[in-house]
């Protein structure tokens, strides 16, 4: 039996999310400190919710695919798909309000939204490197 087609619980899907949720969180700190640093309250704000837009959207995408997977692998394309025109559509809106309001954490939510993109991709990438699909995870045991 393949990977796709078998009958896993929907949280075994998703046990990729702990390690880039983890960074998440540690960036969650971090940025809004340098923002604070750099241009004071606004930009601890604006640092912070670059992170959690980005953390959000990422996990968002991550459980729609893991349903779609879960219900009908071969779902799994098209609400991906779906997923992430929805996510970069509701973002793009975001962003252009925020840039009309000319709001001064404007640069460090732009700063925390590519520091949190890049630490996403980096802890997905070695999850997966570490303990992807061929792999056990540790943290599940298995009989």
């Amino acid at each position: 039996m393949s990977v796709a087609t078998e009958t896993r619980p929907l949280a075994d899907r998703l046990r990729h999310l702990r390690a880039p949720l983890a960074v998440s969180g540690v960036l969650l700190f971090v940025t809004p400190a340098v923002g604070w640093w750099v241009d004071g309250p606004t930009g601890a704000l604006g640092a912070a919710v670059g992170v959690l837009v980005v953390a959000g959207g990422y996990a968002l995408s991550s459980v729609t695919v893991a349903w779609a997977d879960w219900i009908n692998p071969k779902l799994v394309f098209s609400v991906g798909l779906a997923s992430y025109l929805f996510k970069v559509s509701l973002l793009g809106i975001v962003l252009m309000s925020v840039l009309r309001a000319d709001w001064p954490g404007t640069r460090m939510m732009a700063i925390g939204m590519i520091t949190a993109i890049l630490a996403w991709v980096f802890a997905q990438t070695w999850w997966t490197a570490m303990y992807g699909p061929t792999r056990p995870d540790p943290a599940v045991e298995r009989p």
